[in-house]
């Protein structure tokens, strides 16, 4: 039977070396050696993603509330949200605990995707 490996996420993204740039920079992805034309193929501790150049996107902002793309779940929420917010990254939801048992916050990227991180609280 076939077994799955593991997703990658998809994101359209207007400028892709600058995407790249905030993706490697901000978050803290490699970049993996996959090279096709439009492309990048980032990582970070198993969390894989690519980023498709779409001149003619349309903002993810513009679609409201569902431009939530990614929740990725981490150790150490803390420690990432301060990571992240010494980089610059723009916190679209600010850290703190949630009522189903999450400690998470968001960061909204230069395309307007949303991401979300969270981490379990003991």
């Amino acid at each position: 039977m076939a077994r799955f490996v593991r997703p990658r996420s998809v994101l359209a993204v207007r400028d892709l070396a600058a995407s790249t740039l905030y993706y490697t920079e901000v978050l803290g992805f490699g970049e993996d050696s996959i090279e096709a034309s439009g492309w990048s193929f980032l990582s970070r501790d198993g969390v894989q993603l690519m980023l498709g150049e779409c001149v003619d996107e349309v903002d993810a902002t513009e679609t409201g509330n569902h431009s939530w793309f990614l929740h990725v779940m981490v150790e150490g929420i803390d420690e990432l949200h301060q990571e992240v917010t010494q980089k610059g990254g723009k916190i679209a939801v600010p850290l703190g605990n949630r009522s189903h048992g999450h400690r998470e916050f968001v960061v909204e990227t230069p395309d307007g995707h949303r991401i979300m991180f969270g981490e379990a609280i003991p």
